[in-house]
């Protein structure tokens, strides 16, 4: 896949975000990081304070397990939240024409929820991949064998 130039390209995960622009053209792509932010999310166990309770259930005399909120996942969710909402005032503010997302699957599914009309009619495309910790060239090879 060709990246045009100036087009911005977005690798995240739910607790990295990497705005990276493309100073090349669309045949020697050259990846700039505009903006980076890291968001701590501790694992689900250290930031829970008890363990899950039980409940009696009135049908049939049993007990049922109460359904666990995972904190790690809900903070990683309002964090793809976030990048969308990011997302949606740089598109209004007609930061860039062109935009591809670079993200894991559930990620990926998180910003779809939140995009704006705006960043939806600039998006060119998105890649279902986890390419957070992989160096910009890496990234720019990977988007060009697509």
């Amino acid at each position: 896949m060709q990246i045009s130039h100036n087009a911005v390209v977005l690798v995240a995960d739910g607790r990295k975000m990497l705005f990276l622009r493309n100073e090349g053209d669309a045949v020697h792509p050259n990846l700039v990081v505009e903006n980076a932010v890291e968001h701590a999310n501790p694992s689900d166990g250290e930031q829970k304070t008890d363990l899950a309770g039980r409940s009696s259930s009135s049908v049939g005399g049993g007990q049922n397990s109460m359904q666990e909120v995972d904190f790690h996942q809900q903070e990683e969710d309002r964090f793809a939240a976030e990048t969308a909402g990011l997302l949606k005032r740089r598109a209004l503010a007609n930061d860039f024409e062109s935009l591809i997302i670079v993200a894991p699957p559930r990620t990926l599914g998180e910003l779809r929820k939140h995009y704006h009309k705006e960043v939806s009619s600039r998006l060119t495309a998105e890649i279902d991949k986890d390419l957070t910790g992989h160096p910009i060239d890496q990234i720019e090879k990977v988007i060009a064998a697509i």
